[in-house]
């Protein structure tokens, strides 16, 4: 996937949407922040998420965050690789490292969603 087609949130998590199907990650920023990922605690399938609701833990080896969902919907896949390999979103975040796939209820949430450049601009003014 490329980056630049990507929306965003100020959570940092990073969704692609093709046929009402939404794959969403955490951005290379968040990966950043976090350092080495050890574990991925994944959603069960067919359960129902909302915009801003968390859906799911990321561990690194220095904490743990939540990741919230960008849109709403309902999950239809999970990334199981991550179970034996969660250092995927650490080496390909926005590919094998996805974390799940879900069937959109609403596109016009995407609006609420920052653009790539929007993102860029964004994260110039968080302060370390």
């Amino acid at each position: 996937m490329q980056e630049e087609t990507l929306r965003y949130s100020e959570d940092h998590e990073w969704v692609n949407v093709e046929n009402d199907i939404a794959t969403i990650g955490v951005s290379q920023y968040a990966i950043d922040e976090l350092g080495e990922i050890v574990f991925v605690e994944l959603p069960q399938k067919d359960t129902e998420i909302t915009q801003k609701s968390e859906f799911g833990t990321i561990e690194s080896v220095k904490t743990v965050s939540s990741i919230y969902a960008p849109v709403s919907g309902t999950i239809i896949d999970t990334n199981t690789a991550l179970a034996d390999q969660p250092n995927l979103v650490n080496s390909d975040p926005y590919n094998q490292g996805w974390i799940i796939k879900i069937h959109v209820a609403n596109v016009e949430e995407l609006d609420d969603l920052m653009t790539h450049e929007e993102y860029q601009l964004f994260l110039k003014t968080l302060v370390h």
